[in-house]
């Protein structure tokens, strides 16, 4: 497994730098910072934590589940104790758009305003693209769900608490061999690096293990006719689809499929897993298999048993919540770490005690030696950044909801 993650994170590297436009000489400057650098220094009796999300364009409703995570967890925890003094924690949120441009004004915005950490964001490519603005700030940034090996590689300021694309594209891979499907079709959004960083990683586990990819289709952001796609995969007759991404995309994407009369086992990844996807897709939903990180039913670990509890009655509280969850309150895994990812730069605060120094480089260090018990498991970084995680999640939606099916590693 090990040496499946090294190649896959070399691999990792070249695709999503040929996405981005970028080379590896331009992510080393994240590292190359002075050591007698400090970055943003604590001062006076609040601390500023941004959070950089997006509330609109294609990844909106992921993006509010992951906020949603991140405010009941400041509310749960709104101060800090360090070196005697109490500490008022207060979130600073922008809206990064979905959208790669965007995401560079809103980091920036952010580094304005005064923030000492950054939590997000849903989506990977505006991770990436604002990466290095957070790493020249001397910020760090606590990524939650999002998933290409680009995001921290490279970043010595960039951590995350999910698990990696070449993990969960191995997952999906395993998962599709089990139910025996033999063949696959991809269909992938052209730009995006969550989306062909992933289907290019499905590709490269399900040929290994012995599966063929019939179809690789691709199509253009925001497109919404998928007909010609679909006609050419019916036409290829896969025994499964694999379609990592976008929510928006997958409630459109889904009720085509139906109408062109396809059979195939539709797969997805951990954007799948909201409400809405259900709520306007239908019965075209039905049977939609998919990976993500967190089961608000396994109640094997006391920390998220209690997190479920509170975060429902959180969501109850308030009619808004509840639709910026997607109409219902049912704990989203997307939610789940947004909670950890707040509750990782919390802890690495509390570290701080003791410490003569309270800045931004101080708390990115304080990360690197952090390990707690989160609601999505054992909390602890490697030395990308990335969380050291092996298992995730495999749900289906039957009966119009997601249903735990069972845990899934790579094979």
């Amino acid at each position: 497994m090990k040496k499946f993650l090294a190649l896959t994170m070399s691999a990792a590297l070249m695709l999503s730098l040929a996405a981005c436009g970028g080379s590896a000489s331009d992510d080393s400057a994240a590292n190359d910072a002075p050591a007698t650098a400090t970055g943003v220094a604590i001062e006076g009796d609040t601390i500023k934590i941004g959070v950089f999300e997006p509330t609109t364009g294609e990844n909106g409703g992921g993006g509010m589940q992951e906020v949603l995570g991140m405010r009941y967890a400041n509310q749960v925890n709104p101060t800090v104790d360090i070196n005697g003094t109490t500490y008022n924690i207060q979130l600073v949120e922008v809206d990064n758009q979905s959208d790669k441009t965007a995401a560079v004004t809103a980091a920036q915005s952010l580094i304005s305003s005064g923030v000492v950490a950054v939590l997000g964001s849903y989506g990977s490519g505006v991770s990436i693209a604002a990466g290095q603005t957070f790493a020249d700030a001397q910020i760090p940034a606590m990524g939650a769900s999002c998933t290409n090996p680009q995001v921290t590689l490279g970043n010595d300021f960039y951590f995350r608490t999910c698990f990696l694309d070449p993990f969960q594209g191995t997952v999906m891979a395993s998962y599709a061999m089990a139910q025996g499907y033999k063949t696959a079709a991809l269909i992938s959004q052209n730009g995006d690096d969550y989306s062909t960083g992933l289907a290019a990683f499905f590709q490269q586990a399900f040929e290994g293990m012995g599966g063929t990819i019939v179809a690789n289709e691709t199509y253009q952001t925001n497109e919404a006719d998928f007909n010609a796609i679909l006609t050419s995969i019916k036409s290829a007759n896969p025994d499964c689809i694999f379609a990592p991404s976008s929510i928006a995309t997958a409630t459109l994407l889904l009720p085509q499929a139906q109408a062109n009369g396809i059979t195939a086992q539709i797969i997805a990844s951990d954007t799948w897993e909201n409400e809405t996807i259900i709520t306007a897709a239908g019965s075209a939903a039905e049977g939609v298999a998919l990976s993500t990180f967190f089961d608000e039913h396994d109640d094997t670990n006391p920390v998220a048993k209690e997190f479920v509890a509170g975060f429902k009655a959180y969501l109850n509280s308030d009619p808004q919540n509840l639709t910026s969850n997607g109409g219902s309150d049912g704990v989203a895994a997307v939610s789940a770490l947004g909670y950890d990812a707040y509750m990782s730069i919390y802890e690495a605060l509390k570290a701080l005690d003791g410490a003569e120094s309270l800045n931004s480089v101080a708390l990115r260090d304080a990360l690197k030696a952090l390990s707690f018990e989160g609601v999505t498991g054992t909390i602890s970084f490697d030395e990308n950044g990335d969380a050291v995680k092996n298992v995730a999640y495999i749900k289906e939606i039957k009966d119009g909801k997601f249903n735990f099916v069972k845990t899934q590693s790579a094979e």
